[in-house]
């Protein structure tokens, strides 16, 4: 059984269609079915199920996912210590990160690949539910976010810095004089907010639902650099991480005055899984980017 067959099964039953499987494996048809077939005699058991217009897993099939999964993983992570130990310093990383993180996250990117120009850098935004299921699927080696409010027991959590929950807007606004807002400051302004599920929006809907009020949403959408688009060319205000705005010159952000209004930026990682090297760099080039640019709320 060799590894190479064992991701053209993987493809194979992702896309359940051998022409697009061998498109993706960049092979010929025929080459990939006769791979599937020298692993289904080896294993002694049909792993698909074919008719001329359709493929389908096998029970057997199924099953065999898991531990085909398994094994690349314990592949890859075999090559990327030996690679450590030859001290090669290549492969690939894999960020998943909330908007909030955006801006540190490309600085320190780029000097990591200034560093290391062998190593790939792959980054992902997604929810951060998404992300930690891709955390623990293995399919990233670390996420970038705010501490959620409950956490997996297979991820481990470390502190990079303090946030509070803010009210975005112009340094002109007459708003920005502030120290601190309360939710009946803000009631009769209009919003562009943050989409439900991502972590601003939650953390604000849960101090809205505690005090029953709700604000005044004109916009809402997922993407925070659009969202800050909307602030600075009208009148809206948003609500974001007090540091998301912390590199725009002509936007503030003022603290919701809230005795629970605390966020913390973490790396989380998937226990027991191996550390690599171009991981540790990079998030020891991201603890230095930190404590230069004294990122406390």
């Amino acid at each position: 059984m060799e590894l190479r067959q064992l991701r053209i099964f993987l493809t194979s039953a992702e896309t359940l269609n051998f022409s697009d499987a061998a498109k993706q494996m960049f092979m010929t048809v025929s080459a990939l079915t006769q791979n599937i077939k020298t692993l289904e005699q080896e294993l002694g058991m049909p792993l698909f199920d074919r008719t001329s217009h359709s493929v389908f897993l096998t029970e057997a099939g199924e099953h065999f996912v898991a531990y085909a999964q398994e094994t690349l993983r314990a592949a890859d992570e075999a090559k990327a210590r030996m690679q450590d130990f030859a001290k090669l310093n290549c492969g690939k990383l894999r960020v998943g990160i909330t908007h909030a993180f955006t801006h540190m996250v490309t600085e320190v990117t780029t000097m990591l690949c200034k560093l290391y120009p062998n190593i790939e850098v792959e980054i992902r935004y997604k929810t951060v539910d998404e992300m930690m299921l891709m955390l623990t699927a293995h399919q990233l080696d670390m996420v970038l976010c705010y501490k959620p409010t409950k956490m997996d027991a297979r991820i481990e959590t470390e502190r990079l810095f303090d946030d509070k929950l803010g009210v975005i807007m112009k340094k002109e606004h007459p708003l920005a004089k502030n120290t601190s807002l309360t939710i009946d400051d803000i009631s009769k302004y209009s919003f562009a907010l943050p989409s439900k599920g991502l972590q601003a929006r939650t953390y604000l809907d849960e101090m809205l639902a505690k005090r029953g009020k709700e604000l005044n949403i004109k916009v809402d959408l997922n993407v925070s650099t659009t969202l800050l688009g909307f602030v600075r060319k009208s009148s809206m205000l948003s609500v974001l991480a007090c540091n998301a705005v912390k590199d725009y010159a002509d936007l503030c952000a003022v603290p919701i005055a809230d005795d629970e209004n605390s966020m913390t930026g973490c790396i989380h990682t998937l226990k027991c899984a191996y550390c690599k090297y171009s991981q540790r760099e990079f998030v020891r080039l991201l603890n230095e980017y930190i404590h230069f640019h004294q990122y406390e709320a």
